[in-house]
């Protein structure tokens, strides 16, 4: 079941989401804008990592599917790598691809990506992987 506006809301409402700093704009009917960090520029046929402005936290009965916003799939910018396991923590680095016949300014605070989010049913394992608590934008770890 993908989370509603109003199930985002109520779980942020309660800690159980976290979303550090929320944006009223951000919020879509059953999804959430995650915004950049900080200016990137989006060189054409290059992946650039930027950091979500959003510091996240996700329980365990919930995940998160990445997509870039449908205004950067028609400049031709995607995102590689796109799933949030349940007990994440963090900012997010979002690998953005740039195949579009142009760079492109990535502003701060500019909302770029898509985190829909869907429940989790009888999930026991929480994320703990080598990117838990990240800050900025991380490298590939070994």
């Amino acid at each position: 079941m993908i989370l509603s506006k109003e199930n985002i809301q109520a779980r942020i409402k309660s800690g159980s989401i976290i979303l550090e700093p929320y944006s009223e704009e951000s919020q879509q009917p059953a999804s959430y804008d995650l915004r950049a960090g900080e200016d990137y520029l989006l060189k054409k046929g290059e992946v650039t990592l930027v950091h979500s402005m959003e510091k996240i936290g996700l329980p365990g009965d919930v995940a998160a599917t990445l997509m870039c916003r449908s205004s950067f799939g028609r400049r031709g910018i995607l995102i590689g790598g796109g799933y949030v396991d349940p007990g994440f923590r963090g900012n997010l680095t979002l690998c953005l691809v740039n195949m579009g016949p142009e760079d492109y300014l990535l502003k701060k605070g500019e909302r770029c990506v898509q985190a829909i989010m869907h429940e989790v049913t009888d999930g026991k394992t929480l994320y703990n992987g080598r990117y838990q608590d990240s800050v900025g934008a991380v490298g590939a770890r070994n």
